[in-house]
């Protein structure tokens, strides 16, 4: 039976899973007597089984070619194309929406990015669960597909640490004309990956209801914390019951996606055993340290012109506001603690946005849920200037030999530079794009940032008036759903898929 299901075409594998999941907002809406709820989702979710059940059994006797690129092509059409069987549940539900408002939230959940049309009133709780069910799921289709398909293709962040070049096999993915091994890969990967990730959300849910959340918000945040999505039912931190401990709770779980070796040891480094030589974690350590130090020093110089230097508490409350706030915008999760507002009122100056735009577009660490340009990359490029200025000092010095090799200095380096400037590239045109749709330059940057690192929360935090999205024109909604997709499978990534080289393959 799994062989069966294994030969099948991976994205009617997806969407089978996405059908079989309306099934439990369907039954949470039925619980709780919202019947209307419950129809918008379980008709759909049934219609959607059975089509793909027939689909199945109609192309099972077909050979399928499951190389790792074709697996990519499928996981590109997961982005683009599984939202709109996502939004039919959502669009029956809300009813007084567009379907285009709707295509573009499910798009948002499942690229883990976070951005929202909808305040958090104005949904029911079945239509938060299956937000944040959809975001879950999106950070749980990034994890396996890190390791199954986009390491063999050396994308994703494995390009800087790998002995092939983007887009060519390794290794691990050296049988790409094998119709089998790329599906038994994807099995091994999803059996290994899929325990992990649903045991630390329930750890964390059940933390959440110990520190006084209730059900649907410790769940939503539960969900949200492991997959990045930022998605809250509740509008965020501020509205959670668990104060100080459920944040505490989610900061302990928001380390999951500085590194992949928090969870797993499959990826460059796992031969140190120990996370702290992992790069990736240190520098996020680093700047977990170095940027609220700098915020709470300036909001503390700030206190002496309003008289409250004294405040501890306020003081203590500000700090942790900002290291709080410091890990979840890194990560790209986005959720803010309900003290960053302290430090404000404790030394009466606000926080530049600038700061968290920065954070998010940094990232987290590769092969984890977390968007942006990430860590590793970061982390090469600084290695690589600082090599730069040595050799300007003593021309004909030697490489020390430290944490990564000779090879990822010099070629992981070129690598990781050519993705910055692709980035910036696409960052340059997404800005323009917004701009020539009656957006102002500071809104049309915060949007482009927010999108291409998925971290949507920033839309709402990075400037004084947050925009409003449901203004926005429709082409606006679409390029940002572009902009989304862009940032969730990379750009390096699409340049593959564009390469006549490996249609055939």
């Amino acid at each position: 039976m799994m062989n069966r299901l294994l030969a099948l075409p991976f994205f009617l594998l997806l969407a089978g899973i996405a059908c079989a999941a309306m099934v439990l907002p369907a039954s949470y809406a039925l619980a709780i007597e919202e019947f209307n709820d419950a129809r918008s989702f379980f008709y759909p979710g049934i219609v959607g089984l059975v089509l793909c059940a027939m689909i199945g059994i109609a192309v099972s006797t077909r050979p399928h070619h499951q190389s790792a690129f074709r697996q990519l092509l499928s996981l590109l059409a997961a982005f683009a194309v599984l939202p709109l069987i996502l939004a039919v549940p959502f669009f029956g539900a809300v009813r007084n929406t567009s379907f285009l408002n709707a295509y573009f939230e499910m798009v948002s959940c499942l690229t883990t990015t976070g951005a929202t049309l909808f305040d958090a009133a104005r949904l029911s709780g079945p239509e938060h669960l299956w937000r944040a069910l959809v975001g879950w799921m999106g950070g749980l289709l990034m994890w396996i597909s890190a390791a199954a398909i986009l390491a063999p293709l050396t994308l994703g962040g494995f390009e800087v640490t790998a002995s092939g070049e983007p887009g060519q096999p390794t290794p691990i993915g050296q049988r790409r004309d094998n119709v089998s091994e790329a599906a038994r890969r994807l099995s091994r990967t999803t059996h290994a990956l899929v325990p992990i990730y649903a045991g630390l959300t329930l750890a964390a849910w059940i933390l959440l209801l110990v520190a006084g959340d209730r059900p649907l918000v410790a769940i939503s945040h539960a969900m949200s914390i492991m997959a990045t999505s930022g998605i809250s039912p509740v509008g965020g931190m501020i509205g959670t019951q668990s104060g100080l401990a459920g944040e505490l709770i989610l900061f302990c779980f928001m380390f999951f996606a500085l590194s992949r070796l928090t969870f797993s040891g499959d990826t460059g480094h796992a031969s140190h055993n120990r996370l702290f030589y992992d790069p990736e974690f240190r520098m996020g350590l680093a700047l977990i340290v170095l940027v609220p130090s700098i915020l709470f020093l300036r909001h503390f110089l700030a206190s002496f012109e309003v008289g409250d230097e004294q405040n501890l508490i306020a003081a203590l409350h500000a700090l942790w506001g900002a290291i709080f706030t410091t890990l979840s915008f890194l990560t790209t999760t986005g959720f803010v603690s309900v003290d960053w507002a302290t430090a404000q009122g404790w030394s009466g100056l606000g926080t530049p946005g600038l700061i968290l735009m920065a954070l998010a577009l940094i990232g987290g660490g590769v092969a984890t849920t977390a968007g942006g340009v990430k860590l590793l990359r970061v982390f090469l490029l600084y290695l690589n200037g600082v090599r730069e200025l040595e050799k300007l000092i003593h021309p004909n010095s030697i490489g020390r030999s430290g944490l990564l090799s000779a090879r990822i200095r010099r070629e992981g380096a070129f690598i990781a530079w050519v993705f910055f400037m692709l980035f910036a590239l696409v960052l340059a045109a997404m800005t323009l794009g917004f701009t020539a749709l009656n957006v102002d330059f500071e809104s049309a940057l915060i949007l482009a940032i927010a999108t291409l690192s998925n971290t949507g929360p920033l839309i709402g935090i990075a400037d004084e008036i947050a925009l409003n999205l449901v203004a926005l024109v429709p082409e606006a909604k679409l390029l940002m759903c572009l902009a989304m997709v862009l940032g969730r499978l990379e750009m390096l990534a699409l340049i593959v898929i564009l390469t006549p080289e490996l249609w055939s393959e």
